[in-house]
């Protein structure tokens, strides 16, 4: 999933299990004071950052559009603070024999926001809008695997440009057995299906949606989620949410009414925080990530993440289609000055373009990520770079950013000779489709966390074909079929540990042709204020809003 300004953590967790569906509970409350009513109520208030797109689960693919969904939906599993797979969803039972044709059973009792019943059919027709190309939901390439999503695609020429229209308008691997059943058949087996299919792109629509989903997507959303919608989200300022009392779910929402706040600014969310007009922030600011457990005690808390962060390089600019360019800039970077000097060493220099929480991450799987001036220049001088002409810089304005971006750009000119300029003006929702568009001159700051607990996550998503915009999330406009090749092999495999073979294989591809430069793995870092209490954040970056209690 496309990030804002979340970073990474240190964990594992056990792929293994996931492939198994083993369900497993939530963990224990590490955050916050535990001081809740017991009748629970009240209001509370949560800040992100702008929303890329209206909120519809399909086209939610950055994490703070996704926070707001994960409190207006709920989909057929979930996931505990540490990613493994819970049964705690709408889903009953997701079976196969062949880890190819999938028997997907739904439980009684769950409805939408408008009272409408969720069945079998809110599903398929919600997976089947979101994979037709023409809608352009920036999720479809998650349901790429399924028979029939090719016909879905409008054909386009060799410029890439649209020639028509696609040849169905549903996926012929989805079939509506009964309102509690449904079968999904897919191009290939795929052991890690089940653990999938609790990401946003995967989650139901009401009927109300398929009237005119435009403006339907404009209006109050309508989920299956703990709380529900009080009126449209608003551009800039945020939306009002309730309890929604006829939930069927486990994890009933605590607080009567959640506001989620739309600011602009890292600094400014955090000062809220601080003066008591603000009680949740995801984020904090880089420059006080020293004396914020000082200054919050119990109400500051740190958790692993899934997440890390990476300069994404414009692989289409003619400037850096030389994979010995992108290898110099990356060796010419030293990871732990910055992470010592901006972020007083809680994070760690990513050596991987998979992050510690899953198994197959490699701790120094990346030769190019090593600090070698020398080397550096030496690779720069074969490539021909033209050193005269300074090289853009780009980050999303107002997340404290700047710092270290600007610390990278310090080391560029020191080791390598070449100017920079900062290109760090745009808020999150117009730097997003920016990148999708092919409109960035130079390497940008970008950042990933796991939409579900797998090593195909963190390679599939970001640097295959298939996942091109508008589709996905390859922004940097990679594309190798040897790649593609091994993430189909990896997703085919029998056993966890034939799959992860696969995905390193793939990795260590991406390691050497650096479409992207890994950057940092982090850590989770938030603060609440003293009206709130059971403050969890879980390895994906998002605040369980269900779970707060307001004191």
């Amino acid at each position: 999933m496309k990030l804002s300004k979340r970073n990474s953590g240190l964990v594992a967790t056990a792929i293994a299990a996931a492939l198994l569906m083993t369900a497993c509970g939530g963990g224990d409350d590490e955050g916050g004071e535990g001081g809740g009513s017991a009748d629970g109520g009240g209001s509370y208030s949560l800040a992100i950052n702008n929303p890329e797109n209206p909120l519809v689960p399909g086209n939610t693919t950055e994490s703070e559009g996704a926070q707001v969904i994960k409190a207006l939906w709920t989909g057929l599993i979930e996931y505990a603070e540490d990613g493994e797979v819970q049964y705690t969803g709408i889903a009953e039972s997701i079976e196969s024999d062949d880890n190819t044709t999938w028997t997907i059973t739904l439980k009684d009792g769950w409805t939408f926001h408008d009272g409408t019943p969720v069945t079998a059919s809110s599903f398929v027709d919600a997976w089947n809008y979101t994979a037709y190309s023409p809608n352009a939901q920036g999720g479809s390439y998650f349901l790429s695997n399924i028979v029939g999503y090719k016909d879905l695609q409008a054909p386009t020429d060799d410029a890439g440009e649209i020639t028509g229209d696609p040849v169905a308008t549903e996926m012929t691997g989805l079939e509506v057995v009964d309102d509690q059943t449904f079968t999904v058949t897919l191009n290939d087996p795929f052991a890690q299906f089940p653990v999938t299919v609790g990401y946003n792109a995967f989650f139901p629509m009401a009927e109300a949606f398929f009237e005119d989903p435009e403006a339907a997507a404009l209006d109050t959303p309508i989920g299956t989620g703990p709380f529900q919608a009080e009126g449209p989200f608003e551009e800039g300022v945020g939306i009002t949410l309730s309890k929604y009392d006829d939930y069927a779910g486990e994890n009933e929402a605590n607080a009567e009414t959640l506001e989620i706040d739309v600011y602009s600014e890292i600094t400014t969310s955090y000062r809220d925080v601080q003066g008591g007009n603000l009680d949740v922030v995801k984020d904090i600011p880089a420059d006080v990530i020293a004396t914020a457990p000082a200054e919050f005690g119990d109400r500051f808390i740190e958790r692993p993440s899934s997440s890390f962060t990476y300069l994404g390089v414009p692989t289409y600019d003619p400037r850096f289609a030389d994979k010995r360019v992108r290898q110099a800039f990356s060796m010419a970077i030293d990871r732990g000055a910055i992470t010592d000097a901006i972020f007083n060493g809680t994070f760690t220099p990513a050596t991987d373009a998979i992050a510690p929480v899953v198994d197959g991450y490699r701790e120094g799987a990346c030769e190019y990520c090593e600090l070698d001036v020398e080397r550096a220049n030496q690779l720069l001088d074969e490539a021909g770079f033209d050193r005269s002409m300074p090289v853009d810089l780009w980050f999303n304005a107002g997340a404290s950013h700047d710092a270290w971006v600007e610390a990278v750009g310090n080391q560029l000119r020191e080791n390598l000779g070449i100017e920079y300029t900062l290109q760090g003006n745009l808020e999150f929702a117009e730097y997003l489709p920016l990148l999708d568009s092919k409109g960035i001159t130079g390497p940008f700051r970008l950042g990933w966390a796991m939409d579900y607990p797998s090593p195909q996550n963190y390679l599939e998503p970001l640097y295959s074909t298939a996942a091109l915009p508008p589709a996905g999330s390859n922004v940097t406009f990679y594309s190798n079929p040897e790649f593609d090749q091994l993430i189909a092999q990896g997703n085919q495999a029998e056993t966890n540990e034939e799959a992860i073979d696969f995905y390193q294989q793939a990795d260590d591809i991406i390691l050497e042709d650096m479409p992207i430069i890994p950057m940092f793995f982090g850590v989770e870092q938030i603060v609440h204020s003293e009206d709130v209490s059971d403050v969890v954040i879980d390895v994906f970056g998002q605040i369980d809003t269900a779970r707060v209690k307001v004191n």
